[in-house]
């Protein structure tokens, strides 16, 4: 009985988790996308309000799932081609961001923090456009 029960949690955690068949899907990119707009926008507001630790957090968490859709990318995929660049850009500048830290002035890390932010809302255009197929 406890094999079978280990059987079945370690399904279960295979279906639910991360990195799974279907972390390439279209729809599973564009979710990754959404969480990745929700924190740039939430990025660029905590540098409004001067919160140097926010921008430097939600910037980590813009490069993480850049980088996680960089990598899931459908190479057939035209929207994920065009997408690949304002990813990896979102990336570079978040990268600035980590190495200005947290102990700079808020402005100063608010410049490259909008640029990521920019080059994520472009990246979304063209990964909502991706259909089922690479289509």
């Amino acid at each position: 009985m406890p094999r079978l029960h280990s059987i079945v949690v370690a399904l279960l955690l295979g279906v639910l988790s991360p990195g799974t068949a279907n972390a390439g899907s279209p729809k599973a990119i564009q979710e990754q996308g959404q969480a990745m707009v929700r924190d740039a926008e939430d990025m660029v507001a905590h540098g409004g309000m001067g919160d140097g630790k926010a921008i430097v957090h939600h910037c980590a968490e813009v490069a993480k799932q850049a980088q996680a859709i960089l990598k899931v990318l459908p190479p057939a995929d035209e929207h994920g081609k065009e997408a690949a660049p304002h990813l990896e850009d979102a990336i570079k500048y978040c990268k600035r961001v980590a190495e200005m830290g947290d102990k700079v002035d808020p402005g100063a890390s608010l410049n490259p923090a909008v640029k990521a932010r920019a080059a994520v809302r472009e990246a979304m255009k063209h990964l909502a456009a991706m259909k089922d197929g690479g289509a």
